[in-house]
């Protein structure tokens, strides 16, 4: 990372920001020495941070160190958050929010009219394989956003903020889509008999190889559904259900509409 963006201050250091920690340091992008953690319970990456020499919980008078400011509280805190930093910034700080909701211009009022970008970043940051949509408002931030976590995962650039919900209900909120799929399949696997650890480790290793051929491939999920459904077999059955009225089409169209719609209500 270039001397131009560190000191990082990051408000918020508890699941998604110790994600992004964990991720800087494992990919060797920023070290613990470049970082001022800012959170009064913070996480077990903070911690782990701290003790190799990231500043947690500085003095206020620190604060006008950073040159980034990452925003990583919950939408619900970000007031108070923002207030209790904006005395102490330095005007050329450039500020980056992951907060699910908020607009980048309800938060440059909050901290004196300074340029905002939004990213809506995944936990999976952690080990290398994030996903971050981006928007900034002009083409110098959006530099300093994509430097900052190309080296976590993949940055898309989003043409317009509005996006961000969608955004937020296709990518941000979809981890959680995919463990309540497994789940379901673990569950489904002892109905149908397994024992509770061999469901467990067929449903698991199942989908985490079929990601990876996914990810390693680079082919598209059609094609690769394609390939393993034989005409009139037992996948084509299990597809029947999955694919017609009421399934996976049809839910994942309502859940990511909810989740773009509840993030709106978090910006409001």
């Amino acid at each position: 990372m270039t001397a131009s963006a560190t000191p990082i201050l990051i408000v918020g250091a508890g699941r998604m920001g110790g994600a992004l920690i964990a991720g800087w340091r494992r990919a060797g992008a920023v070290s613990p020495a470049e970082l001022m953690l800012r959170d009064p319970h913070p996480g077990p990456d903070a911690l782990e941070a701290q003790a190799a020499g990231a500043l947690l919980n500085p003095p206020d008078n620190e604060l006008s160190r950073a040159k980034t400011v990452l925003l990583a509280v919950k939408p619900q805190l970000w007031r108070d958050a923002t207030a209790q930093i904006a005395p102490h910034l330095a005007a050329e700080a450039a500020v980056i929010s992951i907060l699910a909701g908020v607009s980048a211009g309800d938060i440059s009022a909050a901290l004196g009219g300074r340029a905002v970008a939004r990213v809506m970043p995944t936990t999976a940051a952690a080990i290398g394989k994030g996903v971050f949509s981006v928007f900034a408002p002009d083409a110098g931030l959006r530099r300093r956003v994509r430097d900052l976590f190309a080296p976590l995962g993949v940055v898309v650039d989003l043409p317009d903020e509005a996006l961000m919900h969608a955004a937020t209900g296709a990518s941000g909120s979809a981890p959680a889509y995919l463990y309540a799929f497994i789940e379901a399949l673990e569950a489904a696997a002892a109905a149908a008999g397994l024992a509770p650890d061999a469901a467990r480790s067929l449903a698991r290793s199942t989908i985490a190889g079929a990601a990876a051929l996914l990810d390693l491939s680079g082919e598209d999920p059609a094609e690769l559904r394609r390939q393993v459904t034989s005409p009139g077999g037992t996948t084509a059955a299990a597809l029947e259900v999955l694919m017609g009225e009421g399934g996976f089409p049809d839910l994942l169209r309502r859940a990511v509409a909810a989740a773009a719609a509840r993030s709106e209500e978090l910006g409001g």
